[in-house]
């Protein structure tokens, strides 16, 4: 699957409504550890077709950033059956995040 651009309009159905564990990485383009997170996280979303992967400008969706009290970035939240469940501040490797689905 894709990575899903998420935004506050379309939060509710791509992430809170999604039948399948959601990655959501919270990023902005000034910051370098979420430019060395992007392309795991694409990975992640082209590898794994059970989990969702939705990225989130925090620069752009600034309500959804103050939504989950985002104060570092990268921050990646993981969500199932529409609740985070965990949320993992800085830059993390496949390895680690697989480990999170498993």
């Amino acid at each position: 699957m894709s990575v899903v651009t998420v935004t506050n309009e379309n939060f509710s159905d791509e992430v809170l409504s999604s039948d399948k564990p959601v990655l959501l990485d919270f990023w902005a383009t000034w910051c370098p550890p979420c430019m060395m997170q992007s392309p795991i996280v694409d990975e992640l979303a082209e590898e794994r077709s059970d989990i969702r992967v939705g990225k989130v400008n925090v620069d752009e969706q600034p309500e959804l950033a103050e939504k989950f009290d985002i104060e570092n970035i990268p921050t990646l939240i993981i969500f199932k059956g529409g609740k985070a469940v965990k949320v993992l501040v800085g830059l993390r490797s496949k390895e680690q995040l697989l480990a999170e689905f498993n």
